[in-house]
């Protein structure tokens, strides 16, 4: 049953599955454009090792990864003509000295590249790798889950608060927007979301015996995750520069012509960028509450090819029509519009009864909305919820029948409001304490949600009322998982900077490793590539990524 429900999930909510035509990355046999070997007197030859070409002035950058010979090669087509500088990523090693490579029409370049060991191995840490590294127990290390939306765990671990400071420093973090970023930080209206210093003592207290507090260096070991090795190193990853440094490309999208829509978590922007000819199209949002947050989280592709997005703290829905260009806003009515408001997501079967779903984080109430007559309901589920002390509601999105499912974050339900009775139902997820985030819902109303604290995808069934799970690599923490088209499992991670793909039937895993800072979000399946293409924003690094598996 599981690979039969997998290999049609998101067939129409994702509004991907498109005819599909042949675009194969590289063909056996073809010309490499650029090719060497990477090595260094500690290992020889080093698998592993992605290495990165860019063309000094583009906004393109294009990597791949060492295989067991410690070889790289890029296909003939990723890399024009030019003189291209190469930079690599491999925890624990450094470039030996600048690299550079010519690159000529229609012949094979070379430049072998030699790596010595890093003096700065904290400074080459994933979140991932922070979170191996430093002592404490499960609940402890979780709280660091929800300090890497804004940043790295290196932060944390390099910084001298002692206890009593941190409890002001975590009380000052909690006070600012999810949209913040430590060169944009954000406070939100709302003041009384930072809390007080003190109710933070407990997580104060072990923050300040994983960081230089008391010493200048640190009491554990720094712990690294293996080099991608076999297939993991099959695949070409292009990355393309968003321009700002502000920009947060958060969730994408790919239309039917092959452009890229994605929300800008850092601005009130909705980009359009379309990777054949680099042309980046920004369709500014309108601000609605000049001195709160500004950024968007969601958008989604409603039946009609219309773009519906969150304004987040600005407190209202809006639509985008990609023909014409042209908004259409759904501002919270008057009453519920508070400091507290914080719209994330949209549920986007109106065409059953002509209403649309979304939440607020800051009081967690659903709230419907009447399109014709814009007039707002207002739910309250996490009401029902019982046992589950400050339930927080991640995600929302609509079935077919334009019922309201939910993801609950806190600890690990999966909720449901009837769109008609409006009774609302909950279902504990078979790991504890999974912490649901995303989801997806494919044409028969089955639910692909990441439980983000259990490393793990959970399937689940309306019809019988049960879940299966595909476990992910350790330390994954999934934010977003879809299914392809041949029912493999692809998820992000905003720890490991590894993207993952996972066959669900055999269990085999593959970790494509990026070649920067992503901390990704949102994921996009392109369906109509062979093997599938995935993209994701690098929401750290104001870039686009693709990735391209070779097989």
């Amino acid at each position: 049953m599981r690979s039969a429900l997998m290999s049609r999930l998101t067939a129409s909510a994702a509004l991907l599955l498109l005819p599909l035509t042949a675009h194969p990355v590289w063909a056996q046999g073809d010309a490499a454009a650029l090719t060497g070997t990477v090595s260094s007197v500690a290992e020889g030859k080093m698998e592993g090792v992605v290495v990165t070409a860019h063309k000094p002035g583009s906004i393109v950058q294009v990597s791949v990864t060492t295989d067991a010979q410690g070889r790289y090669s890029f296909p003939q087509n990723r890399l024009e003509p030019g003189e291209y500088e190469l930079t690599i990523r491999a925890v624990g090693y450094d470039i030996a000295a600048p690299a550079k490579a010519g690159v000529e029409a229609d012949r094979t370049g070379t430049a072998d590249i030699k790596l010595e060991k890093t003096k700065n191995l904290a400074g080459q840490l994933t979140n991932a790798e922070w979170m191996m590294s430093v002592p404490g127990t499960p609940d402890q290390k979780a709280q660091l889950l929800n300090c890497v939306g804004c940043h790295t765990l290196e932060r944390i671990a390099r910084s001298t608060h002692d206890a009593d400071e941190w409890t002001k420093v975590v009380s000052r973090m909690m006070g600012y927007g999810a949209v913040s970023q430590p060169v944009k930080p954000q406070p939100m209206l709302d003041r009384s979301r930072a809390g007080t210093p003190e109710q933070y003592r407990k997580f104060a207290d072990y923050l300040a015996t994983i960081n230089l507090s008391s010493t200048d260096h640190w009491a554990y070991e720094l712990k690294t995750l293996p080099r991608p090795a076999g297939r993991d190193t099959r695949a070409v990853v292009t990355e393309y520069d968003m321009g700002r440094p502000t920009t947060e490309p958060h969730d994408i999208l790919v239309d039917k012509d092959g452009k890229i829509w994605y929300s800008d978590f850092g601005e009130m922007f909705i980009g359009k960028f379309d990777p054949k000819t680099l042309k980046l199209v920004e369709y500014p949002v309108k601000t609605f509450k000049e001195n709160a947050p500004k950024g968007l989280l969601s958008i989604e592709f409603d039946r009609k090819g219309k773009i519906w997005f969150d304004t987040m703290y600005q407190g209202s829905l809006g639509c985008l029509d990609p023909k014409t260009g042209q908004f259409t806003y759904y501002p919270l009515a008057p009453e519920f519009n508070d400091d507290r408001v914080q719209l994330n997501f949209t549920g986007l079967h109106y065409e059953v009864d002509g209403k649309v779903w979304t939440k607020s984080v800051g009081t967690q109430d659903i709230f419907r909305v009447d399109l014709k007559t814009q007039k707002w309901e207002k739910f309250h589920p996490s009401s029902e919820l019982p046992g589950v002390k400050d339930a927080g509601i991640y995600q929302v999105m609509a079935d077919s029948h334009n019922n309201l499912w939910m993801a609950e974050f806190t600890e690990g339900h999966l909720g449901k409001i009837d769109a008609k009775t409006k009774k609302i139902t909950w279902y504990a997820m078979p790991t504890e304490h999974a912490r649901a985030r995303r989801m997806e819902i494919d044409d028969h109303d089955r639910i692909v949600v990441t439980e983000y604290r259990g490393n793990k995808v959970a399937l689940f069934d309306p019809k019988t009322e049960k879940f299966t799970e595909v476990p992910l690599p350790a330390y994954t923490y999934p934010y977003r998982a879809n299914i392809d088209k041949n029912g493999e499992v692809w998820a992000s991670t905003m720890s490991t900077d590894r993207v993952v793909r996972v066959n669900p039937k055999t269990g085999q895993a593959e970790q494509y490793l990026m070649p920067s800072d992503t901390n990704m979000r949102t994921v996009a399946i392109d369906n109509r590539t062979n093997p599938v293409t995935f993209w994701v924003g690098s929401n750290h690094d104001h870039r686009l990524v693709r990735v391209e598996p070779l097989d």
